[in-house]
């Protein structure tokens, strides 16, 4: 008998199947805001009115050199040409656009297949199953064994980097994050009210991380998986991870079966990530809520309270862990969820190193954590909290990163991200309220845009939180930003600084609540009420001064169908652009334009990734690089110089669909169980990407 799904005639996530919410965030769009604190909104205030103490931290901002490109707020939009008249690009009978964008746009389409440019060409990289340990067979879907998941390739692939790999010709390190499982359409014969021990081990193995080296073939852009390397590695439920910084060690950390709070097994629903200038990878924990049942049988009321504030439910989880592990019932193990909910840091040309979960950087759903270096040599790391009205942080190292080879500066560098200060955004629109009516309609100085401040949480052991000690900053970090008056989200997801410019750019996927019911009302940042197409938001900082809590900012895309009023393309003219809907994952190419993925597109149409220039006369137009198949979502690309590679993750995760009656044909044809799998496109002329 399957579980039945919520009800509801139109998905609060726009184009994504109830199932897919049900399995990967535990029906969150369904469910109550857990964010209940009654933050300000300060756009009511005119430009004229804002204190002298703001004006001055958005003065210095604003003129400043940022990483060596121009500061924000002297990025004009306006004077955007028409696409014809683009210079060298608009030669006839080659695709016109920025450089690195210069293809024919894919059309919005329905096609159950990965749909890529015409001239250009695909393969699968991986897929769900496929054996990457010595050991592990080949994949049968009716002989899964948890023994053999924890030897292949994992489920759900979601973030994904490529590291060079010296010494190997036409080989690279492949990391890839494993985000959830659907269990439904995993097996055959699957009772969600009757899962079985193996089929509850053989999920906990598919969830975690893959290491494993690819092969480029010769004079194409296709890569295939070398099964067996050395370095291949799999993470999964009993994988061993360290806790590292100011909280560790923690009582609030500790369990019955890691009595120093320092020691975790697993980690979970990973979602984006991030490659750090000193070889490793970092992995955000997102919607690892769900995993936890039993919160009605929580005696602490405090505790109680803060895993509510975290999105903890009473009675039984929909994968039912908790019945055949007591870690993850809420009632015996009460600790155990604070252990979730990190960055974790991995060490991929390291085969023997232990993974570490950083607790400096803060605990929430972490969509992602990208890091860029200040002008001191400092790591900065980005992260959302991927929730209806939660915040976007920031992390600030106190430790310079060294650029040596040795194992004593690896091992230092491996420290970086355990000493610093931690902050959350407070965002000020620069528009009467009165112009900031939920409609999307631009404010008279024809821009959402403004001031910002990042507001110190806490540095090592010291807090800056009435009320709270470091430690509880860590650990329960939205509690943190409730108190200090962060700015809520439309969801935040990936955060990423561009590499040439240093500006950082938010994706904001969506928010159907906002301005309804209890809903917290639009405001300039997030300035229309039942979002349920997104935002793309670009901030600009004073990159000689890390210490500086000021930043300038607007939105750089308001998404959507191109012909509603609502949208904004930075200024680029509406009818030359591809339509977007819920960004989600965020990448750059070698040129400087901002790569973007997709989750949900509520336009109809399904997922894709699609490019965007974000400097020059073409800053804003949007172009449509690939879609995939039924029921699927775009995740963790990458864009090389010659070819471009995507997780396409929960192909066939359609409402009706089973392992029995599967929702797609791809990848493996008519009958065969869906398998989320890495694709790589590339020029079928051997030339670089969108050039």
């Amino acid at each position: 008998m399957r579980k039945l799904l919520p009800l509801i005639s139109q998905h609060p996530s726009g184009g994504r199947s109830a199932m897919t919410c049900h399995y990967r965030c535990g029906d969150a769009c369904f469910k109550e805001v857990p964010n209940k604190s009654d933050n300000s909104y300060f756009g009511d205030i005119v430009a004229g009115a804002l204190s002298r103490r703001s004006m001055l931290r958005a003065g210095a901002v604003a003129t400043v050199a940022v990483a060596g490109g121009a500061a924000l707020s002297a990025c004009s939009t306006a004077g955007a040409v028409p696409v014809e008249k683009a210079g060298e690009a608009g030669r006839p009978g080659r695709p016109d656009g920025a450089k690195g964008l210069r293809f024919r746009p894919v059309e919005p389409n329905t096609k159950d297949a990965v749909t890529v440019p015409s001239g250009y060409d695909q393969n699968l990289v991986i897929r769900w199953g496929d054996p990457i340990l010595r050991g592990a067979p080949d994949f049968d879907a009716d002989k899964q064994s948890a023994k053999a998941q924890a030897g292949q390739f994992g489920y759900n692939n979601d973030f994904l980097t490529l590291l060079p790999l010296p010494g190997e010709q036409g080989r690279q390190v492949l990391f890839a994050n494993h985000e959830y499982t659907n269990e439904e359409i995993m097996f055959r014969g699957y009772d969600p009210e009757k899962p079985t021990r193996e089929q509850v081990e053989i999920a906990q193995a598919a969830h975690g991380l893959s290491v494993v080296v690819v092969q480029e073939e010769r004079k194409t852009g296709k890569l295939k998986a070398v099964p067996r390397h050395k370095l291949n590695r799999r993470f999964h439920s009993r994988t061993e991870f360290r806790l590292t910084g100011p909280a560790a060690g923690s009582e609030l950390l500790r369990t019955s079966a890691d009595r120093t709070g320092t020691k975790v097994l697993g980690t979970f629903n990973n979602c984006a990530g991030g490659t750090t200038p000193w070889g490793t990878v970092l992995s955000g924990e997102e919607n690892f809520n769900q995993y936890f049942g039993n919160l009605d049988k929580v005696t602490d009321a405090e505790a109680a309270a803060r895993l509510k504030r975290y999105g903890f439910e009473e009675g039984a989880t929909a994968r039912r862990w908790e019945e055949f592990d007591t870690r993850f019932d809420l009632a015996r193990e009460p600790n155990e969820a604070n252990r979730f909910g990190w960055v974790v840091e991995v060490d991929p040309y390291d085969p023997d190193s232990t993974p570490v979960k950083h607790t400096a950087l803060g605990r929430f759903k972490h969509e992602g954590a990208e890091p860029q270096l200040t002008a001191d040599g400092r790591p900065v790391v980005y992260s959302g909290d991927d929730e209806r009205f939660d915040y976007i942080y920031k992390f600030v190292s106190d430790k310079r990163v060294r650029r040596g080879r040795s194992r004593a500066d690896r091992a230092h560098n491996m420290t970086l991200l355990d000493d610093g200060t931690l902050y959350v955004a407070k965002l000020t629109g620069d528009s009467p309220k009165k112009e900031i009516d939920g409609s999307g309609k631009l404010p008279s100085d024809g821009e959402f845009d403004g001031t910002g401040e990042w507001i110190p949480l806490a540095s090592g052991d010291e807090s800056f939180v009435d009320g709270m000690t470091a430690e509880e900053v860590y650990l329960f970090t939205r509690l943190a930003g409730d108190k200090v008056g962060a700015t809520k989200m439309d969801r935040p997801e990936d955060v990423e600084p561009s590499p040439r410019t240093g500006r950082i750019y938010a994706a904001l996927t969506n928010n159907t609540a906002r301005g309804v019911d209890d809903g917290a009302g639009p405001d300039e940042a997030n300035p229309r009420i039942e979002n349920k197409h997104g935002h793309v938001l670009e901030i600009a900082e004073n990159w000689d001064d890390p210490s500086s809590d000021g930043f300038v900012w607007r939105l750089f895309l308001v998404c959507g169908d191109p012909e509603d009023d609502s949208t904004y393309f930075a200024g680029y003219p509406k009818d030359k652009v591809s339509p977007i809907s819920c960004p989600d994952n965020l990448t750059f190419d070698p040129y400087g334009n901002l790569w973007i993925s997709t989750d949900g597109n509520a336009l109809g149409n399904h997922d894709g990734l699609l490019g965007v220039a974000t400097a020059g006369e073409r800053r804003g137009e949007v172009k449509q690089f690939l879609t995939v198949p039924k029921g699927a979502e775009t995740c963790g690309p990458i864009v090389q110089e010659d070819r471009v590679l995507v997780a396409v993750q929960h192909p066939g995760e359609l409402d009706d669909a089973s392992a029995e009656k599967p929702g797609s044909q791809w990848p493996d044809g008519p009958g065969k169980i869906n398998r989320p799998s890495v694709v790589a496109v590339w020029r079928k002329d051997g030339r670089r990407i969108g050039v």
